[in-house]
């Protein structure tokens, strides 16, 4: 604030000050060309006088008249001397000087200060016989001026018109001081407030008092009411503050229960899907254990029924070929649907214990294809979907096989259930090959395809297309967990309504985390 007003003071003091300069140099310039004026018309005065008044007393030889004329022409402050010469002998006939204090004294042969102006002094004798004669030149005046006069003149203008300035400057000084401070003090009393409303620790609020009816008593009233309001800004910041901390709490704590519950429902989803996996191996292995035991029940009745011939001792040829020929069947029958129900509980096996443990181990990559698409059977079965699979048989993956399994099955049955209708004929293709330490895999089908508007959603969770009919829209979401977080791989989907839907997926041969098991 004081530096507000001490610019302002010498801003106006500045442009006073400049204002009376300019008006003042201009005045003294006139001033100056007047006094010019005036020197010049005296000068021409005194020489012209002399010149008139003195060579007849010359002429006759006057000194004292001579004397006289210069006396009354010493008068002028601006003479400084004048001194009459004859023509005749060259010689000082009168004159007057004026010394250092101002009196008048006879000439010497000390130098005269001042601008010297000569004038020759003429004489025309008025005789009537003559009328063409010139006029003679009986002498010589020489006046000394001073310029001291008008420079004490202007020295003393300019004195005045200094102490002028001054005193106006200094009466402006003392006004502005007086009416800026009705304008500064309120404001220095409303800046010692904001500040202090600034710098306070406190909510409390102190306010200006409101007695002053003019301008500023209405910005005190308007900063008091600011207050009021800034505080309960405040409280009503500090309430809407509690509450978001509140909801940020109960939006934590619905987050997690959330992720609790997707995580729990993706567990659930693999566990159905395990589940899925045993009632469809149950009832694939129902068949040939069936069969095993009829053939086994055969076998035992036939060898009953020999036994007892034998124990009668009347056994025939015919009787004996006929047990070996349904012994042959029955042992073939046997060893065929036990193999077969082996080799289902073995790939059925392996992939039930990966799926329910993250155990890591090296796998080669066809074989366990294969085992994947076996447990499958089941549900391949009843389709007219074939599976295709090329892979070079000596490609090893470095990484977890029951989340693999999990990948290979979600894919599978995500096409059979939206690929392809009930009846439709199809062709599932599983493509890999190796390529600097990377698995690329390629899962395509030549099914339906994916509406461009679900391509970018497929991998969301809960997102599904057949929520009416048992879809939980978890699926490929698994997939992609498995292959970003288990893999460290990636997962893109290319497809074409009408055409088909292919997956890329590219994993890295040695998956990243614990060392091998």
């Amino acid at each position: 604030m004081h530096r507000i007003h001490v610019r302002l003071v010498v801003l106006f003091v500045v442009i006073v000050t400049v204002i009376l300069g300019l008006f003042g140099a201009y005045s003294q310039f006139l001033l100056n060309k007047e006094l010019l004026q005036r020197d010049q018309q005296l000068r021409q005065g005194v020489i012209t006088r002399l010149q008139i008044s003195v060579p007849s007393a010359l002429w006759n030889l006057d000194k004292a008249k001579i004397e006289s004329l210069i006396q009354a022409e010493m008068l002028a402050p601006e003479v400084l001397g004048i001194r009459v010469y004859d023509a005749t002998t060259s010689r000082l006939f009168a004159g007057k000087l004026r010394d250092a204090n101002d009196r008048i004294t006879e000439p010497n042969n000390s130098k005269v200060e001042g601008e010297e102006i000569a004038a020759t002094l003429t004489f025309h004798e008025l005789d009537p016989q003559i009328t063409t004669a010139k006029p003679a030149a009986i002498g010589r005046v020489v006046v000394n001026f001073s310029r001291k006069p008008i420079e004490a003149a202007l020295s003393a203008e300019l004195t005045r018109k200094v102490l002028e300035v001054l005193i106006l400057d200094l009466i402006l000084i003392l006004a502005l001081s007086t009416s800026l401070k009705m304008v500064f003090e309120p404001l220095n009393h409303l800046r010692e407030a904001l500040f202090d409303l600034a710098t306070r620790n406190t909510e409390e609020i102190v306010e200006l008092p409101e007695g002053r009816r003019d301008e500023f008593g209405d910005v005190v009233r308007w900063f008091n009411r600011i207050q009021r309001k800034l505080k309960a800004i405040l409280e009503h910041a500090r309430t809407a503050e509690e509450q978001a901390k509140s909801a940020s709490a109960k939006t934590a704590q619905a987050m997690k229960d959330l992720q609790q519950a997707q995580d729990s429902l993706i567990q659930a989803e693999r566990l159905a899907s395990l589940g899925g996996l045993v009632a469809g191996v149950a009832h694939e292995i129902n068949t040939p254990v069936g069969i095993t035991l009829t053939s086994a029940s055969v076998l035992l009745d036939a060898t009953s029924r020999l036994q007892q011939t034998m124990n009668n001792g009347a056994i025939k040829k015919s009787e004996i070929l006929e047990y070996l020929k349904t012994a042959d069947e029955g042992s073939r029958l046997i060893m065929s649907n036990a193999h077969r129900a082996a080799h289902l509980i073995q790939s059925f096996k392996q992939i039930a214990v990966d799926q329910t443990n993250e155990l890591r181990r090296p796998f080669k990559l066809k074989d366990y294809i294969d085992e994947i698409i076996t447990s499958l059977h089941p549900r391949l079965k009843h389709t007219n979907i074939k599976v295709n699979i090329s892979c070079d048989a000596a490609i090893e993956l470095d990484g977890y096989p029951g989340a693999f399994a999990q990948i290979v099955t979600n894919l599978t049955l995500n096409a059979l259930i939206h690929a392809y209708d009930a009846n439709s004929v199809g062709t599932i293709r599983i493509h890999a090959v190796e390529r600097d330490e990377k698995l690329e895999l390629d899962f395509s089908d030549d099914g339906k395809g994916i509406p461009a508007e679900h391509v970018d959603k497929i991998f969301d969770p809960f997102f599904t297309t057949q929520r009416g009919s048992g879809g939980t829209g978890l699926g490929l979401n698994i997939v992609y967990n498995l292959i970003a977080k288990q893999f460290g791989g990636t997962i893109t989907v290319d497809s074409v309504v009408g055409k088909g839907t292919t997956f890329h997926i590219l994993l890295p041969r040695v998956a990243p985390g614990q060392e091998t098991a």
